[in-house]
């Protein structure tokens, strides 16, 4: 993303027109996109405007200073440079969003590897660090489905994530996920080895643009209240939607309605074959270069090692912190940005 200042004024000039039209609520899938591009456009707008106001004012800290002598000001003047430095590193971040979809929501899937439920426990410890993440960012999340283990943990789940640019932050985390710990479940206390793996895809408000065959859909219904009891949905409102040719399938069990549940779960099933059929076209081209993907399971991408030493170490950009407790926590932040610039140095070129 380059930010030219003047095609984002004008673009929330044409938005605003936009937006200010009589029948424009007729299309309510339509009009949520384009106010949700108008906030975001207006957000730079005024974020572009706040660096210039915040340099302007270290000039005249700077002008005053050599006038003056106060050495004060010098202080003033530290701090302030301090904070301009921290905002256009906010700032700079944003500028390698990207990709196509950066700034779309994200549907977040995490599947236990194998292990039983040391893997499914693990799983769910992923879970909560993401939704602590995304509480931490303001970001909201609707668990779609969640599949729970026998003994502990959860075997499977699918959420969700809401707001800015969450699929462009989220994209870092897709991959397998290994944990190295002394076992609660294990009455000897062994050290044990656990994997788990993530997927992210964009989320549309909008439908995606991308032809299916309603022959090549099957469409199974269960009823999805859990593990039972008197709140259980008596009537099948589950939906499992499985794309046959592919055989890419997608639960959702959120809603009450099997009606609410198959939409969400169609948008869901268009956008991971549309990350599919690209997926696809890019393994074609590795091809004819002669490079080797990993296969995904073997795509180990953070390692976070409790015993014998305690280390989170991302294996693609080198980023480490020993803090494991912070990053279960949701602090997963700094892993974001440094696979940001990892990936921009790896596409033009400069990284590895």
């Amino acid at each position: 993303m380059v930010f030219d200042l003047a095609k984002v004024k004008s673009d929330i000039e044409e938005l605003k027109k936009q937006t200010s039209a009589p029948d424009l609520w007729d299309d309510p899938q339509r009009a949520s996109s384009l106010m949700k591009t108008l906030q975001e456009k207006e957000n730079i707008l005024k974020e572009i405007e706040d660096l210039e106001n915040q340099f302007a004012d270290i000039e005249a800290y700077f002008e005053l200073h050599e006038e003056t002598g106060d050495e004060e000001l010098l202080q003033e003047l530290s701090q302030a440079v301090e904070d301009l430095e921290r905002a256009v590193e906010s700032f700079w971040v944003k500028t390698l969003f990207t990709g196509k979809y950066d700034d779309k929501d994200a549907v977040l899937s995490l599947h236990a590897g194998a292990g039983g439920v040391e893997a499914m426990d693990w799983t769910s410890m992923l879970m909560r660090m993401y939704m602590r993440w995304a509480e931490e960012n303001g970001y909201s999340v609707e668990v779609l489905d969640v599949s729970e283990g026998e003994e502990a943990g959860v075997k499977s789940a699918t959420m969700v994530i809401k707001g800015p640019y969450a699929y462009g932050k989220l994209k870092a985390e897709k991959g397998v996920h290994r944990l190295v710990r002394i076992s609660p479940f294990d009455a000897n206390k062994r050290r044990h080895t656990s994997f788990a793996q993530v997927e992210v895809v964009p989320y549309f408000d909008e439908d995606v643009d991308i032809d299916i065959n309603p022959e090549d859909i099957r469409m199974d219904t269960f009823r999805s209240g859990g593990k039972g009891g008197q709140h259980q949905n008596k009537r099948e409102s589950g939906v499992r939607l499985t794309h046959i040719p592919t055989g890419i399938s997608v639960i959702v069990t959120s809603e009450r309605s099997q009606h609410q549940n198959r939409a969400k779960a169609m948008k869901i099933l268009k956008a991971r074959l549309l990350q599919h059929y690209e997926k696809q076209r890019e393994e074609e081209l590795r091809k004819l270069k002669g490079e080797h993907k990993s296969a995904e399971w073997g795509n180990q991408i953070r390692s976070y090692v409790m015993q014998p030493y305690q280390m989170v170490k991302d294996h693609r950009t080198g980023y480490e912190v020993g803090n494991v407790g912070a990053v279960l926590d949701g602090d997963i932040d700094e892993f974001i940005i440094a696979y940001l610039k990892w990936s921009a140095g790896k596409d033009d070129g400069s990284g590895k």
